[in-house]
């Protein structure tokens, strides 16, 4: 019981020092790679916010992990994530590592298979519709299901159509 509310003076040092050296890694490679590397655009970028945050947790508090392994893994998944946004650019390695955006409204018309397909309830979309302050569904240009799992809800009073720009990739 003690060792679970207690710990030594030893532990309270290396704690301290592993998190000096792992904000100032920290730091530095955001700087280096950029704000991206806590961005979740995509579900590769989601999934190394997660691996930086894991690695984080164990050179910290982890006897097993030393300061050097730590910090090394981090590089490892800033250099992962610089090299997988430079290859984005092409076409087939998009389609490997991104998902597609995803209607599950067109104007007023709710398509009941994508939200299947997306695993998104009923509930969920009247939940971001009144998050989005519609009042009425005439008002739906569109609602997307993105990439990263987030659903944007484009509407209007007036009667505008959306740009083709802003829904150029998003799958019927």
């Amino acid at each position: 019981m003690n060792k679970w509310i207690l710990t030594n003076y030893n532990t309270l040092q290396f704690i301290f020092i592993s998190c000096l050296g792992v904000y100032v890694s920290i730091i530095v490679l955001t700087k280096l790679f950029g704000k991206r590397s806590f961005s979740k655009m995509s579900s590769f970028d989601f999934a190394c916010t997660i691996a930086i945050g894991s690695i984080i947790a164990s050179t910290l508090l982890s006897k097993s992990v030393s300061l050097f392994e730590g910090v090394f893994g981090l590089i490892t998944v800033y250099v992962l994530q610089a090299i997988t946004a430079y290859l984005r650019r092409f076409q087939f390695f998009r389609k490997i590592v991104d998902n597609e955006p995803l209607y599950l409204m067109k104007n007023s018309e709710i398509l009941w298979d994508n939200l299947k397909k997306a695993q998104v309830t009923e509930g969920d979309l009247r939940a971001k519709l009144r998050e989005a302050n519609v009042l009425q569904l005439s008002q739906v240009k569109a609602v997307v299901f993105e990439t990263t799992g987030d659903i944007s809800v484009l509407h209007s009073s007036e009667k505008l159509s959306v740009d083709d720009w802003l829904v150029k990739d998003v799958l019927d």
